[in-house]
């Protein structure tokens, strides 16, 4: 409990200065849980209560990845999500999964770097658009676009990777199954869970916290991964009124999560072979590449090289559904690799969201015009 106690005061700590100097707190919450870790000063120790708080964080960290799954809008604007998604996808995931194969890594693990590699952190990109005041502007939509899309493409990867052994036929059956019998409780329970969201009293949060607790006991019971479930629990309340849900879930995810980065950080062990080079060379691949599918985005998307700057400068860091990933498929080693990318990627992005606009704008100035003079950017 001492161990708790200790790791949330610092995460206070930690929020109100990244708070203040309006910078991410994810990276800063993994480094103060190493300080406080076996590679820091040993001063907490992973145990039970702890890995209780941190499988909570996860858990509603998925349910929110469901709540924000507008379908119905990605389906309406499916070919400009497409475009830039498949852009995303195949130049991220092909770079990072190489890079990580030519350093050793297995093929499995390669995989789960990839996937880390690919996926920007959706917290961090929108948050830096309503900071710096760019949520009108074209390239926001874009953006957003590609967050959704690297949602449904995790969900995918988590689907593919949690079937395991199992018969894959029977494996999408239960889901399929289960899936099912969630939105057929949610469009025909739709009235009552709504005025259940309305009142006033404890019950509206108590029935959030149990269908996500409840939800996933009851994934374990049927060989489902609660990781799936609980974003397929999401995705169907999603249908009914996701703000009323996402207000109720929020203060179990932000305090749960927090947790979660933290207890990351305190079980990573620096001194276990892991390569500083390699976590350098690997992060510096996942600038450049988000460089590349940005800049490609922007030309097929807005006509507009430029534009791919905007789109990169948001799309750099890496965050919650990498060491999500981490967290359950990682081997130590590897979950040491995507933490170094993460706190690297999260801290470059932060400066590249915040000044990115102000490269564009350098880029035009008449001087350069002629390298530039291929865009329509402005």
């Amino acid at each position: 409990m001492e161990g708790i106690v200790l790791a949330l005061f610092l995460c206070v700590l930690l929020a109100l200065i990244t708070k203040y100097l309006s910078i991410p707190p994810i990276p800063f919450y993994i480094i103060g849980g190493v300080l406080l870790g076996k590679s820091g000063f040993a001063l907490v120790n992973s145990d039970e209560i702890s890995r209780f708080f941190s499988q909570m964080g996860l858990i509603f960290l998925l349910f929110f990845m469901g709540l924000e799954l507008k379908l119905d809008r990605i389906a309406a604007n499916r070919s400009s999500v497409l475009t830039s998604g498949v852009i995303d996808l195949n130049i991220n995931m092909v770079i990072g999964f190489v890079a990580a194969y030519m350093f050793g890594f297995s093929l499995l693990e390669s995989l789960v770097i990839a996937s880390a590699f690919y996926i920007s952190s959706t917290a961090m990109a929108i948050t830096s658009l309503i900071e710096n005041r760019k949520l009108m502007m074209r390239e926001a939509e874009t953006v957003i676009w590609l967050m959704m899309f690297e949602d449904l493409a995790l969900i995918l990867f988590l689907a593919i990777i949690s079937a395991g052994d199992q018969n894959p036929m029977l494996f999408f059956i239960k889901i399929a199954g289960v899936l099912g019998i969630m939105y057929i409780i949610a469009h025909y329970g739709k009235e009552f869970l709504i005025s259940l969201l309305d009142r006033s009293d404890e019950l509206p949060i108590l029935f959030t916290f149990g269908a996500v607790l409840t939800t996933a006991s009851f994934s374990m019971y049927i060989g489902v991964p609660e990781t799936m479930m609980v974003i397929a629990l999401g995705a169907a309340l999603a249908t009914t009124d996701p703000d009323a849900f996402e207000m109720h879930a929020r203060p179990f995810k932000d305090v749960f999560l927090v947790v979660f980065f933290v207890f990351f950080g305190i079980t990573i062990n620096l001194a276990g072979g892991v390569n500083m080079m390699v976590i350098l060379i690997i992060s510096i691949l996942a600038v450049v590449s988000k460089f590349i599918s940005g800049i490609l985005t922007g030309i097929f998307i807005h006509e507009s090289a430029l534009a791919g700057i905007e789109i990169w400068g948001n799309t750099i860091g890496r965050g919650e559904f990498s060491i999500a990933l981490a967290a359950l498929y990682g081997s130590p080693i590897v979950a040491t690799t995507i933490a170094g990318m993460v706190i690297i990627t999260s801290i470059v992005g932060a400066f590249t969201a915040k000044y990115c606009t102000g490269l564009r704008r350098w880029m035009t100035m008449p001087g350069r015009r002629r390298v530039t003079h291929h865009s329509h950017g402005h």
